[in-house]
């Protein structure tokens, strides 16, 4: 990838957020840019004309996942991800490097790469750096990411240190290996660590990737720690390439990622807490099943364009949560991705428009 690439567009003057383009044969990524997550090829409980109608540019998926189920021969035959997906916009896959911290009772971890043992059936795979750029090339994905290991929080510092170092170690061996048409991320580790983070940012940025990442992070750390590591680690990246912020998170995280200088995020939250009955509003969070909305006749949002809050009630949607009704969680999940989309431009605008600074999250944590 080219510097000329990744173009950016505009620059907020009070910090270093910034929109710009990111170019792929999938269309422009606009950036900062929200990707709903779909690990497994589907983002739970949202159909893809609804993204296509949001025009959301970008979705994730997870290079093991596919690579266990349903497997590289049906996607090869049917013609790449995205054609197997019905998806034609970008997609992003993360290789499986935090599948070493989420499934570490399932796997074994060698120099070579990493053993996995299904949670679903127990068959085993073998997943090496070479093999995680091998699938994503074939998978036809838009940004590919290499192989790391992600430590757990809290670890011990020689923990932290052999994960820098393998992680260092396997995105050379993804670099010479990578033969993919789309763009390939590296991956910066170190857990709260700002030294190790910075002498593993160092080599990684020589390797000239075509853009960046900030691996280890909302593992367990504390909010503060998170937002600190952030704002560090994202200094040590090129100006001139996207960064990414793996896994983070809340609205508020985002507006203070961005202006950390990031540009591309993904999180399970939105889904996630839309299947647990818990939905995004500029208020703050709603815990739908309380009692409270019982008779609660104001949509979720009185200021939200989507469909769920332009023709549903809290006490409605209480009411599918009490019952059990599998509508429920989906229609909250619709929600909240709308949610995020939409907080996305707004923070997007806000940078165009030079109002960063006086961009206001929604307060975080429950409205009881």
């Amino acid at each position: 990838m080219s510097d000329s690439l990744f173009r950016i567009l505009a620059r907020d003057p009070d910090s270093a957020g910034r929109t710009g383009i990111v170019p792929t044969a999938h269309g422009a990524i606009e950036t900062p840019c929200f990707l709903p997550v779909g690990t497994r090829g589907a983002v739970k409980g949202i159909e893809f004309d609804r993204l296509e109608e949001w025009d959301c540019r970008a979705i994730l998926a997870n290079t093991y996942h596919l690579m266990a189920r349903p497997g590289r021969e049906i996607i090869r035959r049917a013609g790449g991800l995205h054609a197997f997906l019905g998806w034609n916009r970008a997609i992003l896959t993360d290789s499986g490097g935090f599948q070493v911290m989420s499934l570490s009772s399932r796997r074994r971890l060698t120099e070579e790469g990493v053993e996995f043992r299904t949670p679903e059936d127990g068959t085993r795979h073998f997943l090496t750096p070479e093999l995680a750029v091998e699938l994503q090339s074939e998978f036809g994905v838009d940004i590919a990411m290499t192989l790391d290991v992600c430590p757990p929080f809290p670890a011990e510092r020689r923990q932290v240190e052999e994960a820098c170092r393998l992680s260092l170690r396997w995105a050379e061996r993804s670099r010479q290996t990578w033969s993919g048409t789309g763009l390939l991320f590296g991956i910066v580790q170190g857990g709260t660590h700002e030294d190790l983070r910075a002498s593993s940012a160092g080599p990684l940025v020589d390797l000239d990737f075509d853009g960046y990442a900030i691996g280890g992070v909302a593992v367990g750390e504390p909010k503060e720690a998170i937002r600190q590591i952030t704002r560090f680690s994202a200094a040590l990246l090129p100006e001139e390439k996207p960064r990414y912020l793996m896994g983070v998170g809340t609205p508020a995280d985002l507006v203070a990622s961005v202006r950390a200088g990031v540009d591309l995020f993904d999180c399970v939250l939105p889904t996630r807490h839309g299947r647990m009955g818990h939905a995004y509003t500029r208020a703050g969070e709603v815990t739908i099943k309380h009692e409270r909305f019982k008779e609660d006749l104001a949509p979720l949002d009185s200021e939200c364009a989507c469909p769920v809050c332009r023709r549903h009630t809290r006490a409605y949607l209480r009411h599918l949560f009490v019952l059990g009704d599998f509508s429920a969680p989906m229609l909250l999940s619709i929600h909240n991705v709308f949610f995020y989309l939409e907080w996305m431009k707004r923070i997007r605008n806000a940078i165009s428009e030079g109002e960063l600074a006086t961009l206001r999250a929604p307060p975080e944590g429950k409205i009881e």
